[in-house]
């Protein structure tokens, strides 16, 4: 779970080496120290913000970020109870909102042009006004709630500092498009009555609006200050953790394991690695960063076209937020916006994940046999998969802990998370390379703190929008537009649905796009028919594609950096590879036996029809099974594909004996050129 999603370009594809062969032929153990930086800056390369020069600025920084990261433990571990001490959750989030700011005007610069190795006076004087609003909220706080919607001055004044600030903040972090999209809920809350039809309204005046943004627990401090300073902040710190003890060492190891002597192999362990950290950072270009500066390079020397290498690590590390059992922040808003527990939120994305990971497989295995690719050749420097779990049993073990937390003892999942980092601590104490020392834990909350700092400006402005759209009804009367630009039709408002979710997509983080949907766009779903989980999952599902859509597509074009390809060749590459995550909405919103609903038969109905659909389609786009497969077929299985995924019983079991006839007369045909090890 990170914080942007839009980071400049990555690293230099020549300055990650290349070859199977990822620490040395005797793969000697990564020194502890190495480890920690590893662990403690997986995101480096994503850094955009100031690099501080002065010490005195460095420790500032430090200490901010290690205090919100404090703040935040003490209160998903509600401390103050064990000393009867009645705190408000709004003074907490205070509190943390004012070191957010403070971090924020000390790690962003104004301008690329400003001060970037020094702190000027002026961001001094803007994270000032932020902590005094924030600070103002933790001390008044038990005042404030007595009489909340009443404008007093200090309410007024700091609440439009604070509006003001998250904004410029926002400027800094996101850019330009989020700011305007805020900006244009604040004036539309202020100036609606200038509207006519069912646009207009009664407007809302400065002093009233500035108060509300600030208090009202449906605005700033509402549900996403929950989620974000809560369960957001628990998994972020477990996922800083496991990477600070070697988790990240561990996961690449694995992948090479299970998949580095089999055909694509490199291929095959992007998948897989890419899998693993997604679900744990919830962000495709951070992800696309860290495992295809490996992954990519292994494509390529192996005989991956540059653009191909791009486009299955760009598609694999965008589809990280959708795989459980974390899955980003998103999954803990959608938890949130549901009203449901988290574990069903997991329950229901599970089977649709398994398909994008499967279809993607698939097509990685027909890409490799069809043009000859081998499986690594330096296959003595690949681990021992028995000796990467014996090692691995210290990150298995809390994972494990979490899975178990959260599913069989229903534990809420902030402190799920706490305790499966709890005993991560503790199992990785037994030897000297995971050991979390003091230094290392220390470095792993100034770690977390500085994505807290991203992710709770986010949370900040998304709660100014989401809160204005309470305040006016905004949502309401978006969904009515749909519903009549629509005419009723299902497929034509799935279908401005899903441009919406990727145009909000392409130009902000997923988490800000879903929460603008969920309030604008999920209502018109859910009065068209469709079930609540599907329709939050549905917009999920296009906000997260918006990285490997044209024109924008973050996650190819950092992809592409390291690769040494064309972008928009490789994007059209990862939307074929894609093709699954573009499909599958439309097919779970009508056949909700996908998410789990329904009996088990009506389940594996919907999933064994969709796995022999979607390996239909890949085979046809590929030409290649056995052999290759010549047109009249591949034409035959596209169409049996697209019979196997209708919600028609007939059709879809018409479909489904097509394939599966289709697929014994190639097995028993086709040409079979010599090959290597297969999938």
């Amino acid at each position: 779970m990170t914080s942007s999603d839009a980071p400049e370009q990555g690293p230099d594809a020549d300055a990650t080496g290349a070859g199977p062969n990822l620490r040395g032929n005797a793969r000697e153990p990564v020194p502890p120290e190495d480890k920690t930086e590893a662990g403690a800056d997986l995101d480096a390369s994503l850094t955009r913000g100031r690099t501080l020069e002065r010490r005195f600025e460095r420790r500032l920084l430090q200490v901010v970020a290690v205090s919100i990261s404090l703040v935040a433990l003490i209160y998903i571990l509600d401390v103050p109870t064990y000393f009867d001490i009645i705190f408000y959750r709004e003074q907490f989030f205070g509190l943390i909102y004012g070191l957010v700011f403070v971090g924020a005007f000390i790690m962003f610069p104004a301008a690329k042009r400003a001060a970037q190795t020094k702190i000027p006076i002026y961001d001094y004087v803007l994270a000032l006004a932020g902590l005094t609003a924030g600070g103002y909220l933790f001390v008044a706080w038990p005042q404030i709630v007595i009489m909340p919607g009443i404008a007093t001055p200090p309410k007024v004044i700091l609440g439009g500092i604070t509006v003001v600030l998250i904004l410029e903040m926002t400027r800094r972090i996101f850019g330009w498009p989020l700011v305007i999209l805020a900006g244009l809920f604040i004036l539309y809350a202020k100036f609606n009555y200038l509207l006519p039809g069912m646009l207009g309204g009664r407007g809302t005046s400065w002093p009233r609006l500035f108060t509300f943004t600030y208090v009202d627990s449906n605005s700033i401090l509402g549900i996403i200050a929950v989620v974000v300073f809560g369960m957001v902040f628990a998994f972020i710190l477990f996922g800083r953790t496991l990477f600070a003890t070697g988790g990240a060492e561990f996961f690449t190891d694995l992948s090479l394991a299970l998949m580095g002597k089999r055909r694509g192999g490199p291929a095959k362990v992007a998948v897989i690695a890419s899998s693993l950290f997604g679900t744990l950072s919830g962000s495709a270009s951070s992800n696309v960063v860290i495992t295809g500066s490996i992954t990519i390079p292994m494509m390529k020397q192996s005989g991956y076209r540059p653009h191909v290498a791009a486009a299955v690590e760009s598609v694999a590390s965008s589809g990280g937020g959708l795989m459980p059992p974390i899955m980003g922040a998103t999954a803990f808003l959608m938890a949130e916006f549901l009203s449901v527990p988290y574990r069903d939120v997991v329950v229901a994305a599970l089977l649709p994940a398994v398909l994008y990971y499967v279809s993607l497989f698939l097509q990685v295995d027909l890409e490799a046999a069809k043009t000859g690719l081998r499986g690594l050749a330096a296959k003595a420097a690949l681990p021992p998969l028995g000796s990467v779990l014996l090692r691995g049993w210290v990150f298995i073990l809390p994972l494990a802990v979490l899975i178990y937390c959260l599913f069989i003892v229903f534990i809420s999942p902030a402190k799920s998370a706490l305790i499966a980092m709890a005993a991560l601590i503790v199992v990785s104490a037994f030897s000297a390379r995971t050991r979390l020392t003091p230094r290392r834990f220390l470095a792993t909350l100034e770690d977390t703190g500085r994505l807290i700092v991203e992710i709770g400006v986010i949370g900040a402005v998304a709660g100014v929008i989401v809160g204005i759209v309470g305040l006016t009804s905004l949502g309401l009367v978006f969904s009515q537009f749909l519903l009549a630009v629509s005419g009723g039709d299902l497929y034509l408002l799935l279908i401005l649905t899903a441009v919406s979710s990727i145009i909000l997509g392409m130009s902000m983080p997923v988490t800000a796009s879903y929460v603008i949907l969920a309030v604008l766009a999920v209502p018109a779903l859910v009065e068209a028919g469709v079930s609540a989980m599907a329709a939050h999952l549905f917009i999920f599902y296009f906000a997260i594609l918006s990285f490997i859509t044209p024109p924008v597509c973050v996650a190819v074009y950092i992809a592409s950096t390291i690769a040494g390809s064309k972008p928009m060749e490789t994007a059209m590459q990862a939307m074929r590879l894609g093709m699954v995550a573009y499909i599958v909405p439309f097919i779970f919103v009508t056949n909700e036996a996908l998410l789990m609903k329904g009996g088990l038969g009506a389940v594996a109905l919907a999933f064994s029809s969709s796995v022999l659909g979607f390996g239909a389609l890949a085979v046809a786009m590929q030409g290649y099974l056995i052999g290759k497969v010549g047109p009249i077929e591949r034409t035959l299985l596209a169409v049996a594909g697209v019979l196997a995924l209708l919600n028609m019983t007939v059709l879809k079991y018409a479909g489904m004996a097509i394939i599966l006839l289709a697929l014994v007369w190639l097995w028993r045909f086709a040409k079979r050129p010599a090959s290597d090890v297969a999938v």
